[in-house]
């Protein structure tokens, strides 16, 4: 198993455990992401993080046509 397939488990398996009739996953996705900002940041510098969030929230879009991909 890769390391970003591993992540995406402990994420499913972390939502399932705390279903309930006022869980938002929403609002826990965006804790989760807080969470793991926070603790990369001992890792890492704040620009580093920032370029990678950047480039995260730039390539969101899966139907977007991207320069330097040929078709």
């Amino acid at each position: 198993m890769g390391v970003h397939q591993w992540a995406r488990q402990v994420i499913e398996q972390s939502l399932q455990g705390f279903e309930g009739p006022s869980f938002d996953q929403a609002v826990a996705l965006r804790a989760l992401l807080s969470a793991v900002v926070e603790r990369s940041r001992r890792e890492r510098s704040a620009a580093d993080l920032a370029t990678e969030l950047q480039f995260i929230a730039d390539n969101l879009d899966d139907e977007r046509d991207y320069s330097f991909m040929r078709p």
